[in-house]
C-alpha cells in the first residue's frame, strides 16, 4: 500500500477514534462540559495537558525553527519548557484550590468587578484566536499535502472532527480524546526520529544521536557536519547564533510567562478532584512533553542535513519526488537562476531576481558560477512549517512512517485546537452570559450556548486557518506574548499581591494588551519594512516584546493599586483561602 493510501487509513482510523471517544464521552452537565466533572486522573490530565500544550507549533513547526535557525531556535525550546514549570509551581495549585471554571472567573472574581471579568474575556478570546490560526494552518498543510486535497478543503474536513468532539464531549470529551492525540502524536515525533538517528549515526536514542559522529567515515559529529556543510554554501555555523542576548533574553522569558498565562492550560488544572492532584498532574505532564521536547533538537538537526544533501546541487529532473510533490501546494519553490537545470541552496532569497552572470564556462558548456556572490545564487524556497512532515519522505522511510506522521501532525494541531475552542465557548457562556449579562441563566441553557459558542469559534478559526498571517509557530510565539503581557501579571498579582485592586488589574491588562498588540502589528504588518533590530525598542523583537507588556502590566497595576482604594476584606479572606497549604480541607476543594 502507498503512503496516500495508508495516510487515508490512518487519519480514518484516528479520526473515528476521537470521535468514538466524544460520543462516549458527551458531556451533560456544564460541570463535565467546563471542566469534565472535576474527576481526571492526574496522569490522564497529565497526558491530556501535554496534548493541548503540544500544537501543531511543537510538532510541525518548532523542529523546523531549529533546523533553520539553529542555535537562535533554542529559545523557543527553553521559553516553553520552563514557561510550564513556572505554571506548575506558581499558578496551578493555587487556581484549583479557587475551584472554578474559566480565568476570567477567577479575575473577576478575585478582583470584584464584572469590568475586570470583561477585559480578561477580551484578552483570552484574542488570545486563543491568534494561537489557533497557528493550529489551523497547521491541519490545512498537513491535508493538502498527504491527503492530496486543497488547504482549504483541508481545513473544513479539520474544523468539522473538532465540531464533533469539542461541541458534543466538552472538555470531557476533548480531556479523553487528548489521551489518545498525545499517544499518536509523540509515536509519530519519536519513529522517524529514531529511523533516522539510526541511519545517520547508527545510535537509536535521537537525543545521543545528535551528538554522536555521523557514519560517513568524515569523523566528525552531526553538529560538526552541519556546521561545516553550511558554512560551504556561505551559511553562517548552524552553532552560532545570531540574535542579541537582550533578544534572546527577551523571547525567552515571553513564552515562559505566556506559557503561565496561557487559558487553555491553566483550565486543564480544574479538572483533576484535589488541589494535589494539579501539582501531580503538572509533573506529569512537564514528563510526557520533555519527550517530545528534547527530541526536536536532533529532529531538526536531521532534517536540516537531510535536505541539504538530498537538494543541494541535484539536477532537477532527478529530485525526489517529495520535492515536487510540496512543490504543486507552494510550500518549496525552485527557479533556476543560472539555466543549468541544478538545485542551488544558498542563502538569500530565491525569487529576489536574476543574478549577472560573468561569461565563463565550464566544461560542459554550462556557466561557471562559483564567483558569483552567494545570495543570488539561492534558488531554493522552503517553509520552515514543512520539514518535520517532509523529513521521513526525505530520508526515504517507508510508507507507514509518513502516514504515522501526517496522523501525528493532525492530532497535535486538532487537540491544541479543540482545547481553545474550549475556553473561548466557555468565556463567552459562563463569563460573558451567565456571570455578566444574564445572572439567572439556567445550566441548560448555559451548556447550549456554550455549544452555539464554540461552533461559531470553530468557523472563525477556520477562516484563519485559511487566511493564515504567519507561520505556525510564529504566530504561536505572538499568542504567547500577548498572553505574557495581559493575564499572566493579572493572575499572579491576584494570587500572591494582597494590595493589587481591580482598578489597577483592569488598567494593566489593558495597558500590556495594548503595547504589545500594536508593538507585533506595527512591525510585522503597518511597517514591515522596519522590523529590523536596529527599529526595535531596546533591540526586542516582536517575539519577545511580550516581556516589556508584562512588566508595563505590572507597574501599571501595582502603581495604580497603592494610589486607590484598598481590597475589600472579603477578597483579602478569599486570597487567604486560595493560599492555604495543600492538604487543608476548604468549601473549594468539594
Amino acid at each position: 500500500m502507498d503512503a496516500q493510501n495508508l495516510t487515508y487509513l490512518f487519519v480514518f482510523a484516528t479520526f473515528s477514534l476521537y470521535i468514538g471517544i466524544a460520543i462516549w464521552s458527551r458531556a451533560g452537565s456544564t460541570k463535565e462540559f467546563y471542566v469534565a466533572g472535576g474527576g481526571v486522573h492526574p496522569i490522564a490530565n497529565g497526558m491530556a495537558t501535554a496534548a493541548d500544550w503540544m500544537s501543531a507549533a511543537s510538532f510541525i513547526s518548532m523542529a523546523g525553527i531549529i533546523a533553520f535557525m539553529g542555535y537562535d531556535g533554542t529559545v523557543y525550546l527553553m521559553g516553553w519548557t520552563g514557561g510550564y514549570v513556572i505554571l506548575a509551581l506558581l499558578l496551578a495549585p493555587y487556581l484549583r484550590k479557587f475551584g472554578e471554571f474559566t480565568v476570567p472567573d477567577f479575575i473577576g472574581t478575585r478582583y470584584y468587578s464584572s469590568t475586570a471579568r470583561i477585559v480578561a474575556v477580551i484578552c483570552l478570546i484574542i488570545i486563543s484566536f491568534t494561537y489557533i490560526a497557528g493550529q489551523m494552518r497547521g491541519v490545512g498543510i498537513v491535508f493538502s499535502q498527504f491527503l492530496n486535497i486543497p488547504i482549504t478543503w483541508g481545513v473544513i474536513v479539520g474544523m468539522a472532527v473538532v465540531f464533533m468532539y469539542a461541541v458534543l464531549g466538552g472538555m470531557k470529551g476533548i480531556t479523553y480524546t487528548q489521551v489518545a492525540q498525545y499517544c499518536v502524536l509523540i509515536f509519530a515525533y519519536l519513529v522517524p526520529a529514531i529511523f533516522i538517528s539510526i541511519m545517520i549515526t547508527g545510535v537509536p536514542i535521537p537525543q545521543l544521536g545528535l551528538g554522536a559522529e555521523v557514519l560517513d567515515g568524515s569523523g566528525l559529529s552531526v553538529l560538526q557536519k552541519l556546521d561545516t556543510t553550511l558554512v560551504e554554501l556561505g551559511f553562517a555555523p548552524y552553532t552560532d547564533g545570531a540574535k542579541s542576548t537582550i533578544d534572546v533574553f527577551a523571547i525567552t522569558m515571553a513564552l515562559m510567562i505566556g506559557t503561565a498565562g496561557l487559558p487553555h492550560v491553566i483550565v486543564r488544572f480544574f479538572t483533576v478532584p484535589k488541589v494535589s492532584d494539579a501539582r501531580k498532574s503538572a509533573g506529569y505532564a512537564l514528563l510526557f512533553i520533555a519527550i517530545l521536547y528534547t527530541t526536536a533538537p536532533a529532529v531538526g538537526a536531521f532534517a536540516r542535513l537531510n535536505f541539504v544533501e538530498t537538494v543541494h546541487n541535484t539536477p532537477y529532473t532527478e529530485v525526489a519526488g517529495w520535492f515536487k510533490s510540496w512543490e504543486d501546494i507552494g510550500l518549496i519553490g525552485w527557479e533556476d537562476k543560472n539555466q543549468d537545470g541544478r538545485i542551488q541552496y544558498h542563502p538569500g532569497a530565491p525569487f529576489a531576481g536574476k543574478p549577472e552572470y560573468n561569461e565563463a564556462r565550464n566544461a560542459d558548456g554550462s556557466r561557471d558560477v562559483t564567483n558569483l556572490p552567494t545570495a543570488n545564487q539561492n534558488e531554493v524556497y522552503v517553509d520552515r512549517d514543512i520539514m518535520v512532515l517532509a523529513n521521513p519522505e526525505i530520508a526515504a522511510l517507508p510508507a507507514w512512517v509518513i502516514a504515522l506522521v501526517a496522523a501525528g501532525g493532525l492530532a497535535a494541531a486538532l487537540s491544541t485546537a479543540a482545547g481553545l475552542l474550549l475556553v473561548i465557548s466557555s468565556s463567552v457562556s459562563h463569563d460573558l452570559l451567565k456571570k455578566t449579562f444574564s445572572k439567572g441563566l439556567s445550566d441548560k441553557r448555559e451548556l447550549l450556548y456554550a455549544r452555539i459558542s464554540a461552533a461559531t469559534a470553530i468557523v472563525i478559526a477556520g477562516y484563519f486557518g485559511i487566511f493564515p498571517f504567519g507561520f505556525v509557530a510564529q504566530v504561536v510565539a505572538f499568542a504567547f506574548g500577548l498572553a505574557a503581557a495581559s493575564l499572566f501579571p493579572a493572575i499572579l498579582l491576584g494570587i500572591f499581591d494582597k494590595r493589587t485592586n481591580s482598578l489597577g488589574a483592569i488598567t494593566g491588562m489593558v495597558v500590556g494588551l495594548l503595547f504589545t498588540f500594536y508593538y507585533i502589528v506595527y512591525f510585522k504588518f503597518i511597517a514591515p519594512e522596519f522590523n529590523t533590530a536596529e527599529h526595535w525598542w531596546f533591540g526586542i523583537s516582536p517575539e519577545g516584546i511580550g516581556m516589556i507588556g508584562a512588566i508595563l502590566n505590572f507597574a501599571v497595576a501595582m502603581t495604580i493599586s497603592r494610589l486607590t482604594k484598598p481590597v475589600p476584606d472579603k477578597v483579602l479572606e478569599l486570597i487567604e483561602n486560595i493560599r492555604v497549604p495543600r492538604g487543608v480541607e476548604t468549601p473549594h476543594d468539594h
